[in-house]
């Protein structure tokens, strides 16, 4: 499965690769291969990412076109 929304906040907000997997403990050729698809993000991962960038988990996968968390 390929994570877009991933690769489109990070860049939108003029993130590195490098940056992104520093705070998720991984290396930049394993982020990138979460950006592309080749290695499925796991549930911690994914939470990380969705707290990261204050959106939700739904629209990190393409669930929802609406960024907001429900809280």
């Amino acid at each position: 499965m390929k994570y877009p929304r991933i690769r489109d906040l990070r860049e939108d907000r003029d993130i590195r690769q490098k940056e992104i997997a520093a705070y998720l403990n991984v290396s930049q050729n394993t982020y990138s291969q979460y950006e592309n698809g080749v290695i499925e993000l796991t549930t911690p991962t994914l939470i990380a990412l969705a707290d990261y960038y204050g959106v939700s988990v739904d629209y990190l996968l393409g669930r929802t076109d609406r960024p907001e968390m429900n809280k």
